[in-house]
């Protein structure tokens, strides 16, 4: 069994401190084509040949949306005090726009009812990269329309859910959907184009501000953010062109859109390429007053000078002798701290760490007394937590933390063969086995699940 977690208030977390899970809709809930529900650019996006490792699709994923009552039980015995949950615009709006889905409004009733029954406070994300396809149909993102067409989706989630719903994200890692499906052409819709890239990330900012606006019209008492992943970004060598390379990626990985939506102007290497699509007024339109600021980190990024590239930079290496997980991310703690920091000083509002866990290509599942040892994720959440608490101290304003994730589940271009979860799924039976992470966990934060089993 695990070591023993030292308690989070040992740590110097405060008694009001927030400890949760996060999953996102189609990662975890299936029905894909039940109840009504549309196709998403993710459900096309996993059709192409190729594209997800062994050909998964999010079809069934987690069947999270017919066994949401025993996940809530999960957490629940975890002792989390919210989960971060996104909400399916294609099960809303099959179309995207016009006709409502009523069972699809109703799934998202019964899930937030029974977290608030369970005593566990409901965190909405309006957008985990799940577009319907039928906007796509129509240019997707890259269509400026695509702002009025979230703020309306945004009505009404507000109308429907603001009454028991009081935290909302407007989008998750708009960096990573927007570089990876229009720039790299490595996720949905597949694209790779620098001009589209420059619309999609001026169109999604101008939906952020639309959402912003509408949350804060529609839902009283309303605390409201936006989920950015933000990991340093360094050159992968001291070579000038890898330096400039670098200064350029993290740009747009990691303030093109914080800048915009906070600071209200985007970061300088940038800013001149996007002037084409800015018309008069939009950057007050972007810039709403937010409450806090969402943050998923995992790791350092090293980027270079790649010609081959778009945008003429891109993913480097690490340096050879630093640790990495099995699926090649760099194990460096502390780059949490270092931004953290810098996040406080830039941005100046309260950070919610809405993201981070340990990804794993080697095989968990339960062994013979049905305990599944995941050591290494422990190893890491425990050197990020306390990279976290330094940080708290140092002058960071951290307010609360969200695991990733509380299931494994559907890892986008990885499919099922990448492991997050801190609780094991087995995808053929859907059976839930917490790992012993979830109890090094639940007895962190003083859960249940940690007392009996850690």
């Amino acid at each position: 069994m695990t070591s023993p977690s030292p308690s989070a208030s040992a740590l110097g977390f405060p008694a009001d401190f927030l400890w949760g899970a996060s999953t996102s809709a189609f990662q975890v809930e299936g029905a894909a084509a039940e109840d009504g529900r549309g196709p998403s650019i993710w459900d096309t996006f996993c059709r192409l040949k190729g594209r997800v490792d062994n050909g998964d699709t999010g079809d069934v994923a987690c069947d999270h949306y017919h066994r949401y009552g025993e996940d809530v039980a999960l957490m629940k015995g975890l002792g989390v005090d919210a989960y971060r949950f996104s909400i399916a615009w294609p099960r809303l709006l099959p179309r995207g726009r016009g006709p409502v889905n009523p069972l699809g409004l109703d799934s998202y009733d019964r899930l937030i009812d029974r977290l608030l029954e369970a005593g566990i406070e409901p965190w909405a994300c309006l957008y985990h990269w799940d577009l319907p396809q039928a906007l796509q149909d129509q240019g997707g993102w890259a269509n400026r329309d695509s702002a009025g067409w979230f703020a309306d989706y945004a009505v009404l989630c507000a109308k429907r859910y603001g009454d028991r719903v009081k935290c909302w994200a407007t989008f998750n890692e708009f960096s990573v959907f927007t570089l990876f499906g229009y720039a790299l052409g490595w996720g949905a819709p597949s694209v790779a184009d620098r001009g589209e890239h420059l619309k999609v990330i001026h169109d999604v900012n101008l939906a952020h501000g639309a959402g912003v606006d509408v949350l804060r019209d529609l839902v009283p008492s309303a605390s409201i953010g936006a989920v950015h992943s933000y990991q340093p970004c360094r050159p992968e060598d001291d070579s000038p062109e890898n330096v400039e390379g670098a200064a350029l990626f993290n740009e747009l990985w990691n303030l093109a859109f914080p800048d915009a939506q906070i600071l209200g102007h985007y970061p300088p290497r940038i800013a001149r390429a996007i002037e084409p699509y800015v018309q008069a007024g939009d950057m007050a339109r972007i810039a709403r007053p937010m409450d806090w600021f969402g943050l998923n980190h995992y790791a350092p990024l090293f980027a270079k000078a790649d010609p081959s590239m778009v945008w003429g930079c891109g993913f480097g290496s690490p340096p050879a002798d630093m640790p990495r997980t099995d699926i090649g991310w760099p194990l460096q703690p502390e780059a949490f701290r270092e931004a953290l920091l810098d996040l406080t000083a830039r941005y100046r509002l309260p950070i919610y760490v809405t993201e981070n866990g340990y990804g794993t290509k080697t095989l968990e599942a339960p062994d013979e007394r049905g305990v599944v040892m995941d050591t290494a994720r422990i190893d890491y959440l425990r050197a990020c937590i306390a990279q976290m608490a330094e940080a708290r101290r140092d002058g960071a304003d951290v307010r609360g933390y969200f695991v990733w994730s509380l299931l494994d589940n559907f890892e986008w271009g990885a499919g099922y063969g990448t492991r997050f979860g801190i609780v094991h799924v087995d995808f053929a039976t859907q059976t839930r086995t917490p790992k012993e992470s979830a109890r090094w966990y639940a007895a962190l934060i003083g859960g249940a699940l940690g007392r009996s089993g850690a």
